[in-house]
């Protein structure tokens, strides 16, 4: 369903307020750059700080911006269960074509937590579910036996993973179970060529937000199985890949886009803060090497 380069959007802000019509020309241009697909409201986002207005209005703007070239798959995942449905069936109404579903953070759900959270999820709202590990930032992992019963229980919802864990095997413990119609996605740029080539389908990410067309052909020669080129294009990515991981994200790929485009500013919302000094010296370097700068 859902494959390739798909930038997790920055949301633009100027003057502590959204900026609408930065946000609608990054995504026109990463559609007429090449992505598959788009996420608006996820980590790189900065939906934590978002109000549940500015959510709802970035999903409005995405879609209706978007106008079905690509699929929008709408970050609406949350710790409370009922504000997880509201963000979805907000999102249904609007037209998106999935929601991003984050594992409940802070309040550390076992599994049979997650599984009855995602359960009920599926039963309430028509809407298929990208489910996004990632347990760095949530504590709470959503064990691969746990995606397995989830995609069994609703093979219609509960479509495909974003993993970020770090962690290759679940690969092949999904594929194993699941089958190849199971979409899983990687969360990490700099893994995206060994998670493509054990099965994975793409990428939800952060460095194309400023390199979407190198990423689109990476994500094309890497499914299309032009290891060369694929290898050609994630060395010339790689290093991009490593500097916007250098301070907290999106502090890092704000910057970047702000000197390679100029029509996206670094501002971040508190508690985050613009990028260090050290990180804006491997961002430059990183967008040199990418030619991009």
């Amino acid at each position: 369903m859902f494959s390739g380069s798909i930038p997790a959007l920055v949301t633009p802000f100027e003057g502590g307020e959204v900026d609408e019509s930065a946000f609608r020309r990054l995504v026109d241009w990463q559609i007429e750059q090449g992505s598959s697909a788009l996420v608006p409201c996820g980590t790189t986002g900065e939906a934590p700080t978002l109000s549940n207005d500015e959510q709802h209005r970035l999903f409005e703007f995405c879609i209706r911006q978007a106008a079905g070239r690509v699929p929008v798959i709408a970050g609406c995942g949350s710790n409370d269960t009922q504000t997880a449905l509201w963000h979805m069936q907000v999102a249904k109404d609007l037209g998106a074509d999935a929601a991003l579903m984050v594992a409940p953070y802070y309040n550390r759900p076992s599994q049979a937590g997650l599984i009855a959270h995602f359960s009920y999820l599926a039963e309430q709202v028509d809407l298929p579910m990208v489910l996004y590990n990632v347990p760095g930032r949530t504590v709470t992992d959503i064990a691969p036996e746990t995606t397995i019963e989830l995609a069994r229980r609703f093979p219609d919802r509960i479509v495909g993973i974003k993993d970020a864990s770090g962690d290759m095997t679940r690969l092949t413990a999904h594929r194993m179970a699941l089958g190849s119609g199971f979409a899983q996605i990687c969360g990490n740029d700099d893994m995206a060529l060994a998670y493509n080539a054990g099965g994975g389908v793409g990428c939800i990410s952060v460095t194309a937000n400023v390199a979407p067309k190198l990423c689109a052909e990476f994500q094309a020669a890497s499914l299309a199985g032009d290891m060369a080129r694929a290898h050609e294009l994630n060395e010339r990515l790689f290093p991009l890949h490593q500097a916007l991981f250098t301070d907290a994200s999106p502090g890092p790929v704000k910057y970047a886009m702000a000197k390679a485009l100029g029509w996206i500013g670094e501002e971040v919302r508190l508690p985050l803060v613009a990028c260090s000094a050290e990180s804006r010296k491997a961002v430059d370097a990183g967008l040199a090497h990418a030619g991009l700068a």
